[in-house]
Parts: structure tokens; sequence; C-alpha cells
């Protein structure tokens, strides 16, 4: 919506003479405004342009993938058989990066949720790095018989590296826009 700072008196009310005896009706010209004022920028208005619910929503998906890959190794293998199945490392980054993808994704209506946003997405980021840890020990000591589910720790093993580099951009935007707010 566009404001104006300019005189609002339409200019030029004038009366068309009489012509015999009726009286014509007023011609008006209008005003046009000269200058926009900008709109007052709310909270977190530059953040807000980049869009980060947009990979928020990634994060959950990503986030649900990973919960569902971590059902399959969960009926499918015996407990001693990976890392993975054992720490249940894509039950807890999933469901890390589900949260992580919420608080981002209501960060446009709740703006006092920064703080806790870039702190999740940093411990997401250490948490994924750790679980990318325990899929390469396990990939390093895989054996030959279960091939379905080195596919499938491959396969965790990039939705992790996507997380990562979600969680990377979003904590950059997030410390940029913190910097610039505390100046």
């Amino acid at each position: 919506m566009a404001c104006a700072d300019v005189d609002m008196e339409i200019q030029g009310e004038e009366m068309e003479p009489l012509r015999a005896g009726r009286r014509e009706a007023p011609i008006v010209r209008h005003y046009q405004a000269s200058e926009l004022l900008p709109q007052p920028k709310g909270p977190l208005h530059d953040l807000l342009k980049k869009q980060p619910a947009v990979l928020g929503s990634l994060q959950m998906m990503s986030g649900l993938l990973s919960v569902g890959v971590g059902f399959i190794f969960a009926t499918t293998q015996d407990m001693s058989q990976s890392l993975c199945t054992l720490f249940r490392v894509s039950h807890l980054t999933g469901a890390l990066f589900i949260f992580a993808g919420v608080v981002s994704s209501l960060l446009s209506r709740f703006p006092e949720l920064l703080q806790t946003s870039l702190r999740v997405n940093c411990g997401c980021i250490i948490v994924a790095v750790t679980a990318a840890c325990l899929i390469s020990v396990d990939l390093a000591q895989w054996n030959q018989q279960n091939d379905q589910h080195l596919k499938m720790e491959m396969l965790e093993l990039c939705v992790l590296g996507l997380e990562v580099l979600l969680s990377v951009i979003l904590c950059f935007w997030f410390l940029k826009e913190k910097r610039a707010k505390s100046q």
C-alpha cells in the first residue's frame, strides 16, 4: 500500500457556465501523489526476504526422510549389526531436524524465536556431524552380506549432508541478522 506526504486538497474544482438556465455538474480534477513514502520495516525484514521458512520446510522433509530410514533400519537389522541402528542415529537426527524446521518456519510469525532457531540449528550441525562419523565407521566396517543396508546408509549420509548444508545456511543468515539487530 502506497503512502504519500502531499496536500490532499482537490485542485481545480470549476463550475461550467450556466447554459439555458441549467446548471452543469462541476468538473473535478483529481490529485496524484508526487512522493511515495517507504513503509516501515518490520522485525527481521531483511532475513524474511530470504525466506528461511522454505529452508525450514526442507529441513522438515529431510528429517521425515531420516526418520523413515531409521524405521527401516530398526525393523530389518539387528542392534549389533551397525552403529547407526544401535544409537538410533536416523531417529535422533530426523526428530531434531523436524524440530529445527518447525522453529525456522515459525520465525516469520514469531521474530523472538531468532535466538532459539540459531541455537537449534547449531545443535543440528553438531549432531549431524557426529552421526556422519558414526555412519562412516559403519561403512568402513561393512561386510558384504547386507548390500541393501549399505545403500540405505549411503542415503542417510547424503541426507545428513543436505541437513548440514541447510543448517549452515540458516545459521549464517541468523548470525548476520543478529549482528545487524544488535548494532
